[in-house]
């Protein structure tokens, strides 16, 4: 009777007590973590077409009421939503003088320039043509056929995740002096988790790691513990993939928020002020749980979110910070291998 009780608290309570480990005696990773196994695993996503698409922002950040401004690739963008909700993205200097159109009026779904009235709109203007974009509900993506340099592709490639009618979604953003290439081995390194996130991760295990020639699903599956508070912790089982170059995708695979998903997508900007390449960090989380009480938590979303990006921002400070580095040994010729 005691066992059957115990079974199905545990059932309804995803919260585990995890043993005292001294950080120090953890088991080392380290040769595991080979850097051949995870050049491999580089070099495959980067040989996976992109269709010339880069991740542009959160779909909420893309306003009907104000313009978004990025530079993307070295193209300086605008984006902005016309009244039937639908996004659009062209270049960010008004073909005129050349202003900034990030500080331009939106008027009727138009780009109004504020240095002498032009308005520009989703069919373009002599000298300026709007860019493909595309909104999956989470991402607004835009298509830069010119700096992509691949065979265009009519819509991104997208993963599975979540429907978002019935998930909590948050996206975070930090920039790192860096190129897409190391935010995503650093993505492609999960041996590092419990060493260097220590407050979030424990008792991290990687159960699969593909060797070349890589099977057709190519993932990296580990069993970690997500951290709450102290020594207690919620166990699940997850998969790290690659559907593109600049994207790496975490599914839960088992435990609690199965089918929940944490997309890091990797967006080249340009150079800094001394040349060095700047990336941005656009990460999604889709988060989704079959429980009861998730209802409750969608409908507190908008509490929930700023929670979510703490979360993340916390893990990348860190992760900038390996990705930095790896960009600074490679480009000084001093990275190991």
């Amino acid at each position: 009777m005691a066992g059957r009780l115990t079974e199905r608290v545990a059932g309804k309570i995803p919260l585990r007590r995890m043993a005292a480990t001294r950080w120090a005696e953890q088991t080392p990773t380290w040769e595991s973590a080979r850097p051949g196994l995870i050049d491999a695993a580089l070099k495959r996503a980067q040989a996976r077409p992109s269709g010339n698409w880069f991740v542009l922002a959160s779909s909420a950040e893309i306003r009907a009421d104000k313009p978004f401004g990025r530079t993307v690739a070295g193209v300086e963008l605008v984006a902005w939503r016309t009244p039937d909700g639908a996004p659009h993205a062209g270049p960010g200097a008004c073909p005129h003088l050349g202003a900034p159109l990030c500080q331009a009026a939106v008027d009727g779904g138009r780009l109004i320039c504020r240095w002498h009235g032009l308005g520009l709109g989703p069919q373009g203007f002599p000298g300026w043509d709007p860019y493909p974009v595309h909104d999956d509900g989470v991402l607004c993506w835009v298509r830069l056929d010119g700096p992509g340099g691949e065979e265009p592709l009519p819509a991104p490639v997208l993963p599975a995740r979540p429907d978002v009618p019935v998930s909590i979604d948050a996206v975070t953003t930090m920039v790192g002096r860096c190129e897409p290439a190391d935010v995503v081995a650093n993505r492609l390194d999960p041996w590092h988790g419990a060493w260097f996130h220590p407050y979030s991760f424990a008792h991290l295990k990687v159960l699969d790691a593909p060797r070349d020639p890589a099977p057709e699903d190519d993932n990296l599956v580990v069993e970690v513990t997500f951290r709450v508070a102290g020594r207690v912790g919620v166990p699940v089982r997850v998969a790290f993939s690659c559907p593109e170059p600049r994207t790496v995708v975490m599914h839960i695979l088992d435990g609690e928020g199965a089918t929940s998903v944490v997309e890091t997508h990797a967006t080249p900007l340009g150079p800094d002020e001394r040349g060095r390449p700047l990336t941005a960090v656009i990460e999604a989380t889709i988060a989704y749980s079959g429980r009861p009480g998730f209802v409750l938590a969608r409908r507190v979303a908008p509490a929930v979110r700023p929670l979510m990006r703490v979360a993340a921002r916390r893990l990348w400070k860190d992760d900038l910070a390996y990705a930095e580095r790896r960009y600074e040994l490679r480009s000084t010729g001093r990275f190991p291998g």
